[in-house]
């Protein structure tokens, strides 16, 4: 047995499992050394004790606080609480009457976290939400990912991408009801987590959810989940803290591995003031010392020390940056129940080969309205004509504008994705149908060396192109959704689709293009929808549901029947949306 879980009870005192010898009672029965007492507003335990112990506890423990000779503060929770009964092993402090019932509930919860934290490492633990306030069914890594969340509490959900860290964590909500809570993610994330919560916790609209909205701060309205990006943290610093949340979620927490700016200053603050504080993260940083140290400072201040003994100790000297055993941080945060990671290939068992997911995505109206102008003329034209095949033509032109101006309006924000990805580590392709469309990713892009096969190349570039992905020369190959066939990318992890066509064996095809039988990993497809524009048409002409692993028809080649049959239901889209058109620009005032 580790030695770490060494101290042995006594039969008539042992409590249910084993905690660390550190955990033990105090004998405070002969000499002490000072006092201890609980300040109620400033959340931590206070020592007013002699030089030698006060001093011992700001050089052990940089994490504590104590402005002063002969002060030192630690913060108050489960893992200082054992910081502090072990410094009272050997200095043991008189407790104020008025703390002493409260030190010793902190003790036990401390010890039971200690006993959690123990199992969780020897036999990972499994949770399920209930039914009544969580609408969805967890897989089995995803249950063990519960169980880690509720026992720590702080910490870091550090699954692989497309492992479900968004479903994980409104399973915890839903758990605890720990509200009001606070989400905190990337611009582009914003509508998703909308949609998720929507979905798993929502359905009824029991929940009451604000997407907090400008740098400059508001009376907010009364809601269970609020909804914040980085970006704002900063105009809302000194309110945030102040608005009583319970729980704070902060995803891709690696956007605050840089310290000294306002979004970290504001992340900080309203961490210390929450209960439960989870990041997530599928990028967890360990060779760059100072961003991973940033990061967890956030969860649990001073967890890995102060910056220059975490520098000297940890990296390759004082004030060095890079993690000296990135291994063995890794394994340290996983021992101390700070973090929980597990990889794609950790639970592929758990996995179907090729998933299916589709995600609402932001965009930009203002570019969507600007694009759609020209609709208004084609309409009136519509209006004036009786001939089908000339109809058609209009139709079909009319819709191609709306697919157009709907991919152009999203393409910064599925961009913004497909970056999260590639930093990821994820091998992307990037499927879309216009031009313009790829003319922003092209420049949103820039710095990741993207690829494109498009149908502007000639054979030469399309088949450096698909090379230079393979090779591993670069991460992302951008590719018209019908200038795939043919292609065997096979290297690919994901595949994005930032533009939807009508037929579903289009899309299978082209996830075809990475996903072959034998393939020994799951290959997760990304569908990324708007709330407006002609995505809504063509998910329901493909039976695809937000916030939903889903199987899609065509997934075998269509005969020249189904094609046919296909290309009648994508017609009777095509007026259906037209029609639509028609409807909004009349009810519209003039």
């Amino acid at each position: 047995m580790n030695d770490f879980f060494d101290y042995q009870f006594p039969e008539e005192d042992a409590p249910e499992g084993r905690y660390p010898g550190y955990l033990r009672e105090v004998d405070a029965s002969g000499r002490t050394y000072g006092t201890l007492s609980y300040n109620r507003r400033s959340k931590c335990w206070t020592i007013k004790a002699e030089p030698c112990v006060t001093e011992l506890a700001k050089r052990l423990f940089p994490g504590c606080d104590g402005r002063g000779r002969g002060v030192a503060r630690f913060t108050a929770h489960r893992r200082t609480i054992g910081d502090l009964n072990w410094l009272m092993l050997r200095y043991p402090l008189e407790i104020r009457e008025a703390d002493r019932e409260r030190w010793q509930s902190a003790l036990e919860e401390a010890r039971l976290y200690a006993q959690q934290r123990d199992r969780m490492l020897r036999s990972p633990e499994r949770a399920v939400p209930p039914t009544e306030s969580f609408d969805g069914k967890l897989l089995d890594f995803q249950q063990q990912g519960l169980a880690f969340l509720l026992s720590a509490r702080r910490c870091l959900l550090a699954d692989d991408m497309g492992l479900g860290k968004t479903v994980q964590a409104l399973a915890f909500l839903a758990t605890t009801a720990a509200y009001p809570a606070v989400i905190v993610a990337p611009p582009h994330l914003i509508r998703n987590w909308q949609s998720e919560i929507n979905r798993f916790l929502n359905p009824g609209g029991r929940l009451r959810v604000h997407v907090i909205r400008g740098l400059k701060p508001y009376p907010l309205p009364e809601a269970d989940i609020y909804i914040i990006h980085y970006l704002l943290l900063r105009g809302w610093k000194d309110v945030l803290p102040e608005c009583g949340f319970r729980t704070v979620i902060f995803d891709e927490i690696q956007e605050l591995r840089r310290n000294g700016t306002g979004k970290y200053s504001a992340a900080s603050l309203l961490s210390q003031s929450c209960e439960n504080c989870i990041g997530l993260s599928g990028t967890p940083i360990y060779n760059n010392g100072g961003e991973i140290w940033n990061v967890v400072n956030i969860l649990d201040f001073h967890f890995l020390g102060d910056w220059e003994s975490f520098s000297r100790e940890w990296c390759y000297g004082y004030n060095s940056a890079v993690v000296a055993k990135p291994e063995l941080l890794g394994e340290y945060l996983r021992s101390e129940g700070l973090m929980l990671r597990r990889l794609k290939g950790d639970v592929l068992k758990e996995l179907a080969p090729k998933r299916r997911l589709v995600q609402e995505i932001d965009w930009d109206d203002s570019v969507y309205r600007e694009l759609m102008l020209p609709v208004a003329q084609q309409l009136s034209l519509l209006r004036r004509t009786d001939d089908p095949a000339q109809r058609a033509i209009i139709e079909d032109a009319i819709c191609q504008r709306q697919r157009q101006a709907t991919g152009v309006a999203k393409a910064p924000f599925v961009a913004a994705f497909v970056r999260a990805l590639v930093e990821a580590g994820e091998k992307v392709l990037l499927m879309a149908h216009h031009h313009a469309v790829m003319d922003v990713y092209k420049a949103e892009l820039k710095g990741l060396h993207p690829q494109f096969i498009t149908g502007r190349e000639t054979d030469a570039q399309k088949e450096k192109a698909a090379a230079m992905f393979m090779e591993g020369k670069t991460n992302l190959l951008c590719i018209s959704l019908r200038s795939a066939s043919g292609l065997n990318l096979q290297r690919a992890s994901c595949v994005v689709f930032g533009e939807l066509d009508w037929s579903p064996a289009v899309h299978s095809q082209a996830e075809d293009r990475a996903h072959r039988i034998g393939q020994q990993d799951s290959l997760l497809c990304y569908y990324l929808v708007s709330p407006r524009g002609s995505d809504r048409d063509m998910q329901d002409a493909l039976g695809l549901k937000v916030s939903q692993f889903v199987s899609l028809m065509g997934d075998a080649t269509p005969d020249r029947e189904e094609t046919l049959l296909q290309q009648s239901f994508a017609r009777e889209r095509i007026r259906r949306l037209v029609e639509r058109l028609e409807a909004e620009a009349v009810a519209q005032p003039s």
